[in-house]
């Protein structure tokens, strides 16, 4: 089972790294260029964006697990597991802290405001902050138990 782990960790990785790139960097702007309706397309976004969090919340889980039985308690504390834990409490950040209160402006009507931009900026910030750090993860490999 041991050998399978490498395999797996580049697996998760790449599926919820390049979803993050993807969603973040091409389909987002996607729908803004290509929809009149500013609306429909921040829906779509953010529904968009909750899907790759739900992945996230997923896949960081299963890595950090990954991380755990690879290297077992005495070494979870690598800069691996570390980014990992910080990448998850981003993405727990995003989606069940930030994004409540934004879909609350915009339920108001509020999106012209200057509380939704901010909060629409720190998520973004937020986003690509994960998206740095998994590139990080993608582009390091791990250490050998």
């Amino acid at each position: 089972m041991s050998s399978l782990y490498p395999a797996l960790e580049r697996i998760l990785l790449t599926l919820w790294v390049g979803g993050l790139w993807v969603s973040g960097f091409i389909v987002a702007p996607l729908l803004f260029a290509l929809l009149e309706e500013r609306a429909l397309a921040g829906t779509l976004a953010g529904t968009l964006f909750s899907v790759m969090s739900y992945l996230g919340l997923c896949c960081a889980s299963a890595l950090l697990a990954i991380q755990w039985l690879r290297y077992q308690p005495h070494r979870f504390t690598g800069w691996r597991p570390v980014t990992l834990a910080t990448m998850l409490l981003l993405v727990l950040t995003g989606e069940f802290v930030l994004a409540p209160m934004i879909a609350q402006l915009r339920a108001a009507g509020l999106t012209e405001s200057t509380r939704f931009g901010q909060l629409h900026g720190l998520a973004s910030v937020l986003f690509v902050i994960n998206c740095v750090l998994g590139m990080i993860l993608v582009a390091r490999k791990p250490e050998i138990p």
